[in-house]
């Protein structure tokens, strides 16, 4: 994958693809899916410059999972992959109980 930083107090995130069935069995289609809210970090910028001049570091950082608004961000292709980058502010919140996806895909193989 292309090295990508973000700028300042943005973020790069990778959406988390929600489950295509229901607990009943039955398959959504893409169609009727909305896009995920939920997300990993996959890389923050160092942080916003305050009016002294100074950095002020994020409060998230690679690998957090985080919620994010329905519109927020911008959409951008980075080797083939969808990534969204937006402003730290957009993030709603991190979740910390949730598993990474590469926890998650190594735990469904077993």
């Amino acid at each position: 994958m292309a090295k990508f930083t973000p700028l300042h107090d943005r973020v790069l995130v990778r959406r988390v693809e929600e489950a295509e069935t229901t607990r009943g069995g039955i398959i959504i289609p893409d169609t009727a899916k909305d896009k995920p809210q939920e997300g990993e970090i996959i890389a923050a910028g160092k942080g916003k410059v305050n009016e002294d001049g100074k950095v002020r570091p994020l409060d998230v950082k690679e690998g957090d999972r985080v919620l994010f608004g329905k519109y927020s961000g911008t959409e951008i292709k980075i080797d083939g992959e969808e990534l969204i980058i937006m402003r730290e502010e957009e993030v709603l919140g991190i979740l910390s109980g949730a598993k990474k996806e590469k926890e998650e895909k190594a735990g469904s193989r077993r």
